[in-house]
């Protein structure tokens, strides 16, 4: 097995052998220099072959992304291949994802962005890098781009896994008027339409949302999203303006003991604490520039974010403190930041070449909290801290077209992180500093046969949260001292792959990866947030994805991906070196119909695979396997319905399993009784759509 200390070129030639023992090549030609800053149809098998830096690079197009039913609106990530998106609580959560064989809890290793604002919280009440897309209103989306790994200049903060980019189209094709209902108290409507205002558009998007799901305590989810834009011209060469708004608040049944079901206590549908649950609110502002000539490119953008969460959760149950383990978390912030970036096009003894400098800065004014609660009231105060976290980079990549059949994307990125922490405790206030330099390379061979071949290397970075950077005592019993963790954890990746359109209609990538972390983070299920166990680990996994339109009317999307993560530290207290929760198989299908007749619809099947819940590998989660469908039917271009069904085959399966202790039952012993605790899949639903477009 690879080790941490080898040198890249070994890592590189070592995956190098692993593909081409599945792949050959023949020679032909190849095209300019390209970027990936245009998110387009996908009317061509072959459209990213000469414009993608690697294997695991992609975008998405509005049709793909329409044409599959989605349970909740964070699912929409799911078009990037190898990305699950479930949830563990109620529906006003952040989701969980999972992603290159990491639990990545709300958000740690994946850096998102809608509309260029982050998405992910740092030093965040429920845990680090919280990424919330309940604001989202899918029906105006206008496609996704994703990349994967540590490998790209632009991308760093949370991107070790990968990072993906929501976008907004400039117009909407029509007006939207939507009406949905559905079973468990489900009610949607939407208004959208972006008529045109001066030298521009003006998109407006309205959304009220309903669902109790179908749990015993309904989660009374509600919701309300606005979206307000003003665009002139295209992303290369115009402006735009966006205020969005959205408020939510929700009851949740949060993951059940697998105990408590067997002994017959609660049912799966139950809970063990009915007063769970919270209320969030996000409120943005965002500006974005671009202009580009014929030999330069440039675009800046900016935002500020005001957005709000109180939570309540009990993972462990009965508790000797106010006979409540209910815990509150408070996060009350506001986001701050400026990126640009300017490009040159230009030629190197008559090699095409691109050389780009990019600027980044954020802030983050955070008031939060975890509090000991009973029945959301709270009985005393665990910590509560006011932090400001800044951070600045700076990165530089240079594109260079070396012949016809090599080119190389060469970067270097320098992050420098600054936070101040004020706790009610004095011993845990104070200033933690840090900075990482981070280099990229990447080799791109080809195209022979339509067929390209790369090789990445990066180095990348996730910060921790700031509290655990100038922590000196429990805050829970001060008498004990606690352990400080870095604030920037380094990961190194590496990674082999290839892209390929020689069958006609068929786009197919495959890569092989590893990515070494410095240390992990694990959620702690006591404190309803993640942990640094501060042992190091790497991930040994591959991707192979495939898009197949052979006609105007059918879509076939396949992907599978497989990891396996370990602890490389040579397991110094006994536990065993296998990362708990850590995703190993995953595979999707989707097939959709659309221009026949008046008829269009999809089925889709998506497989979460088992992980370890515990270092020793002796205890496994359940494997779930789940199918959707939607069916629909147009009376004209301007009127249809749509019927969605989601989990058809009414498994009874896991949305997410973790093992810790818990009590609740009088006779538990103090520290409670270890095992799996779950989050059950929802059982069969339906949903019933009139769409007007106007």
């Amino acid at each position: 097995m690879w080790q941490m200390h080898a040198a890249p070129a070994y890592h590189i030639l070592r995956l190098l052998a692993i593909l081409l023992s599945v792949c050959t090549s023949t020679a032909t030609f190849a095209a300019d220099v390209q970027t990936l800053d245009t998110i387009n149809v996908i009317d061509s098998s072959d459209n990213l072959i000469g414009a993608a830096d690697s294997a695991n690079q992609g975008t998405v197009a509005k049709q793909q992304i329409q044409s599959r039913p989605s349970y909740r609106p964070g699912e929409l990530l799911e078009t990037a291949p190898g990305l699950i998106v479930t949830q563990h609580s109620g529906e006003g959560k952040a989701n969980q994802y999972f992603l290159r064989g990491i639990n990545l809890d709300h958000g740690t290793d994946l850096a998102t962005t809608v509309d260029g604002m982050p998405v992910n919280q740092r030093t965040h009440g429920h845990g680090q890098g919280y990424t919330d897309l309940n604001f989202l209103i899918t029906d105006v989306v206008g496609g996704l781009q994703y990349k994967k790994g540590p490998y790209y200049a632009d991308e760093g903060d949370f991107a070790n896994a990968g990072a993906v980019s929501v976008l907004f189209p400039a117009r909407l094709d029509a007006g939207i008027a939507q009406l949905e209902v559905g079973g468990s108290g489900y009610r949607r409507a939407l208004l959208a339409d972006s008529p045109t205002v001066g030298k521009g558009n003006l998109l407006y998007a309205i959304e009220a949302y309903h669902n109790d799901g179908p749990w015993t305590r309904p989660d009374d989810y509600r919701k309300f999203n606005g979206l307000l834009r003003y665009a002139e011209g295209t992303p290369q060469n115009g402006f735009n303006l966006t205020a969005m708004a959205y408020q939510g608040s929700w009851n949740a049944t949060n993951q059940i003991p697998q105990r408590a079901l067997d002994l017959g206590v609660i049912g799966r549908m139950d809970t063990l604490d009915p007063t769970d649950g919270g209320d969030s609110s996000r409120y943005s502002l965002s500006g974005a520039w671009g202009r580009t000539s014929q030999n330069t490119a440039t675009s800046a953008n900016g935002y500020v974010i005001r957005s709000r969460l109180s939570l309540f959760s009990n993972f462990t149950f009965l508790d000797a403190f106010n006979n409540s383990a209910q815990i509150g978390q408070a996060d009350s912030r506001i986001i701050t930041g400026v990126n640009a970036k300017h490009t040159v096009f230009g030629k190197w003894a008559n090699h095409d070449v691109e050389n780009t400098v990019g600027f980044q800065s954020r802030n983050d004014n955070i008031q939060v909290g975890l509090f000991n609660t009973a029945q959301r009231v709270r009985v005393a105060t665990v910590r509560d801290d006011h932090v400001v976290e800044s951070s600045a980079a700076l990165y530089a990549q240079n594109s260079l077209r070396w012949n016809d059949w090599l080119r190389s994307v060469a970067g270097l990125r320098a992050d420098y992180f600054r936070a101040r922490v004020s706790s009610d405790n004095p011993l845990n206030s104070g200033v933690a500093n840090d900075h990482m330099i981070s280099p990229k390379l990447s080799l791109i061979f080809g195209p022979w046969a339509k067929t390209e071949y790369y090789l990445n290397w990066g180095r990348g970075l996730r910060s921790n949260d700031a509290r655990g950077a100038t922590i000196s005592v429990d805050p829970a019993n001060p008498a004990n001292a606690a352990t400080r963790e870095p604030l920037l954890v380094r990961t190194d990746g590496y990674e082999v792959g290839f892209r390929t359109a020689i069958i006609p209609h068929l786009q197919s990538s495959l890569n092989v990866f590893v990515l070494n972390a410095q240390s992990e983070l694990l959620f702690q299920g006591d404190a309803g947030t993640t942990e640094d166990t501060g042992r190091p680990s790497q991930r040994v996994g591959f991707e192979f994805s495939n898009l197949y339109t052979p006609n105007s009317w059918l879509m076939l999307d396949a992907d599978i991906a497989f990891t396996k993560a370990k602890f490389t530290d040579g397991d110094p207290t006994g536990v065993g070196t296998r990362v708990p929760e850590a995703i190993e198989g995953v595979a999707t299908f989707t097939a959709a119909v659309d221009n026949l007749g008046p008829y269009y619809g999809s089925v889709r099947l998506r497989y979460f695979g088992p992980r370890p819940l515990i270092e020793d590998n002796t205890v496994r989660s359940s494997s779930t396997t789940l199918l959707s469908a939607r069916a629909g039917y147009k009376f004209d271009r301007k009127m249809r319905v749509q019927l969605d069904v989601f989990n058809l085959l009414n498994r009874e399966a896991q949305q997410i399993a973790y093992n810790y202790a818990s009590r609740f039952l009088a006779t538990d012993p103090a520290g409670g009784v270890s095992g799996v605790h779950l989050h059950p899949v929802e059982p069969r639903s339906f949903r019933v759509s009139a769409i007007m477009s106007f």
